[in-house]
């Protein structure tokens, strides 16, 4: 017969280390960690790791960081990606975005929420278990991932395929509002281009005007976004008109090229296929004879790795019943003695090859809130900081203990 787990005691060195994680996140905020700039924040995560006496850190040539607990037979992962995005326009933040600020409450600075404050609680929640003795037959991979601003769930791609590390599920640290998330949207990055043919300015009716044709292509398009699919769950698929280039040989002519890149968001249903042919199949595309392709991402990594990917993200949801799901939600009443709101993530995740490409159930639960998210004066409260550290340290015995091998 087990030993009870000591959800009092959890919670207690959860609130304990509360400083030391607020310092922890205050220190990852100062090194700025744009996609393709982490270095310096992986390395102050490793030192991290291995004070707080985790068994083995490495970091992979991709330039992820991955901390081990334990050496049990049952692999669980728990990530946070801690590229950000950048600081906008200075001017629109009321501190240092990288100085950050800090009071009784919060913690505010760029990747407070997003998603820094999940690594610190990762992080502390790795020393309760070897705190409590909590080590059981699990091995709980801790992963601070990187380009994921960039290109969402490129960085699993990699760890998945190259270091084929296969969990039997992951938690997703991205800020949740205080609740359990079992899904997202998709998304995809697509190009429509159109040619034309260049003239005098003044003599329009020589050349072929693509910015005209491109013009009857974004009417379209804005009317397409209105009969999309919808889902009870996801919500609506949607699209917008992100960017417009054009080419033309001065302000005097006409534009010989013109071309656009779309945000699609992907509900349930919705797959890369249908979302380019639902564009392709457009009169004015047809009658522009428009290029519609997807975008591919092969930018390097700080490590100077490259791992190109097509820009498509799918859709994905964790059914109500999942074992995962249940003991997370078995575990929140147990520390918190409320029940979970159980709900879904606007945004995009690494969730979309985690769970849409590969199948591995992704748990969501993280500090902070969504709306913090690439927004001036992110901030995150010292709060969720410390329930989350508790929920992560006990989350894996409940797990193994409500699904024996």
């Amino acid at each position: 017969m087990s030993t009870p787990l000591p959800f009092e005691k959890i919670r207690e060195l959860a609130k304990k280390y509360e400083p030391d994680m607020t310092a922890f996140l205050r220190d990852m905020i100062r090194l700025p960690s744009e996609s393709c700039g982490e270095r310096e924040v992986i390395l102050r995560i490793k030192a991290e790791m291995e004070k707080v006496g985790f068994d083995k850190v490495e970091i992979d040539p991709m330039g992820n960081v991955l901390g081990h607990i334990g050496s049990g037979k049952r692999l669980i992962a728990m990530d946070a990606h801690i590229d950000t995005v950048g600081i906008g326009v200075p001017e629109n933040w009321t501190f240092d975005p990288y100085e950050g600020f800090e009071d009784d409450e919060c913690i505010g600075g760029r990747g407070a929420s997003d998603q820094e404050g999940g690594m610190a609680s990762m992080v502390y929640a790795g020393k309760i278990i070897k705190d409590l003795g909590l080590e059981g037959d699990y091995t709980l991979v801790v992963t601070g991932t990187v380009q994921e601003e960039d290109c969402d769930g490129l960085c699993w791609q990699y760890i998945h395929n190259e270091l084929g590390l296969r969990p039997e599920f992951v938690v997703s640290t991205e800020p949740t509002d205080g609740g359990i998330y079992r899904g997202q949207r998709g998304r995809m990055e697509i190009r429509v281009d159109v040619k034309g043919v260049s003239s005098h300015g003044s003599a329009p009716e020589r050349g072929d005007n693509a910015i005209f044709k491109m013009g009857r292509i974004l009417g379209e398009l804005e009317e397409l976004h209105t009969r999309l699919a919808d889902d009870a769950f996801l919500g609506k698929g949607s699209l917008t008109v992100s960017e417009i280039f054009f080419t033309s040989p001065s302000r005097c002519a006409v534009a010989d090229g013109c071309s656009i890149s779309i945000d699609r968001r992907l509900t349930a249903g919705e797959d890369m296929d249908l979302a380019l042919n639902q564009i392709r199949d457009l009169r004015s595309v047809k009658a522009a004879m428009g290029v519609v392709s997807m975008y591919k991402y092969d930018t390097p990594s700080y490590t100077d790795l490259v791992y190109p990917t097509d820009c498509y993200f799918p859709s994905w949801t964790v059914d109500e019943d999942q074992a995962a799901l249940k003991a997370s939600a078995d575990t929140y009443r147990k520390l918190f003695d409320i029940e979970p709101r159980i709900d879904k993530w606007t945004f995009s995740t690494n969730g979309v090859s985690i769970t849409g490409m590969y199948g591995i159930p992704t748990i969501g639960f993280g500090p902070g809130k969504e709306k913090e998210a690439h927004a001036p004066d992110e901030k995150t409260w010292k709060e969720d900081l410390v329930r989350c550290a508790a929920f992560y340290a006990a989350l894996p015995t409940i797990y193994l203990e409500n699904n024996p091998a």
